[in-house]
């Protein structure tokens, strides 16, 4: 055993990774720890997608090392994949998609899909394979706010299954890829729950690490077919700081620990509005209810987004913010949401800590 691996060890639980909010040992990423004269190699591997992070990561973690007496140089290798997770054993997975993560509210207007598609595009820029679907029947607008023309049609395969749309550089699928625009969808509950299934089996998704599904409002048909019939790895729930958006916000949490899928935490959307002219930030809807029901219902806060009228403009323009502007400050809170939720949904499958190889050769 090497004479340096305390030292080393403790260098590397002098990081705490900020998603995780925990050190990388007790996250069970480090995989190796080798020591050849005054030379170190650590290899460490994350569960969320970190591609944007890794180099620093591993610059932070060499001059850590490097500052031990007696190592000299240090080669930290940090890579990451994405485990798969889903809550139900008894159905069989969807094909080709590792986790499936339904993103709810308990009422609409909170701003639910325009947060799906920016959070799958955040995904997407931290180097995750990742797909979305527009759970919403009714009302189906992820097309629209991924820019996807008017008429597209999805190519068909063996004329029963679909290739999906890809748009912004991740696959999507959605009723409205199948329906004029402008034709209401007049349909009972049993015939929307049977759409959607066919919408999430009959896709062929490639090679997903996550598929993001944009449910629709409510505690309905849907919301139960999905929990019921759909592998569904995990959920998050869309809620704005007003006391009615959060007692609907509760029914859905509600909702998903009655069907046995965990909630990875609440996404408190339109938390202030920063003014233009002056910048001045205003709490219009209230202030801290995210905070509150994730204290009183054990889960936590994913992060908050603000009331913005460039969300809106990009949005509006078919190149949602975190596509058309992912240097900007409203990008980079969508980036930490997603990044919070994914490391989270990764602690779901994170119970089998790895053996670390330590020598000295």
């Amino acid at each position: 055993m090497s004479q340096f691996q305390a030292a080393i060890e403790e260098a590397i639980k002098g990081y705490h990774d900020p998603y995780l909010n925990m050190d990388l040992f007790t996250a069970g990423a480090v995989k190796r720890i080798e020591v050849e004269g005054d030379k170190a190699l650590v290899d460490i591997q994350l569960a969320y997608p970190s591609e944007y992070l890794k180099n620093g990561i591993a610059q932070m973690l060499q001059f850590a090392i490097e500052n031990i007496e007696g190592i000299n140089d240090a080669q930290v290798n940090v890579t990451w994949q994405v485990g798969s997770h889903k809550a139900h054993e008894n159905l069989a997975n969807i094909k080709n998609v590792k986790n499936i993560i339904a993103v709810a509210s308990g009422k609409g207007g909170v701003g639910k899909s325009t947060t799906s598609v920016n959070l799958a595009l955040a995904l997407a820029a931290d180097g995750a394979r990742v797909g979305l679907l527009d759970a919403d029947i009714y009302g189906p607008s992820v097309g629209m706010l991924l820019g996807v023309q008017e008429g597209t049609r999805p190519e068909t395969e063996q004329e029963k299954f679909f290739k999906p749309v890809v748009a912004c550089g991740i696959q999507s699928m959605s009723m409205a890829y199948l329906v004029n625009e402008n034709t209401p969808m007049v349909w009972r509950g049993p015939m929307v729950s049977g759409a959607l299934q066919q919408l999430i089996t009959q896709t062929l998704w490639d090679d997903l690490d996550y598929l993001v599904i944009d449910m629709p409002p409510g505690t309905g048909d849907i919301q139960l077919t999905l929990s019921q019939k759909i592998p569904v790895s995990a959920s998050v729930v869309v809620t704005t700081p007003q006391d009615i958006a959060l007692l609907d916000a509760k029914k859905g949490i509600e909702m998903f620990r009655k069907v046995n899928i965990p909630v990875l935490g609440v996404v408190e959307n339109m938390s202030m509005h920063i003014c233009g002219n002056c910048g001045h930030a205003e709490h219009i809807f209230g202030e801290g209810g995210g905070d509150k029901i994730a204290e009183e219902f054990n889960t936590q806060l994913l992060g908050s987004l603000p009331l913005s009228k460039y969300i809106r403009e990009q949005s509006d323009n078919g190149l949602p913010v975190v596509a058309a502007d992912p240097d900007s400050e409203v990008s980079v809170m969508y980036r930490n949401v997603a990044r919070n939720m994914a490391a989270a949904l990764s602690q779901l499958t994170n119970e089998m800590v790895p053996e670390i190889q330590i020598s000295d050769d």
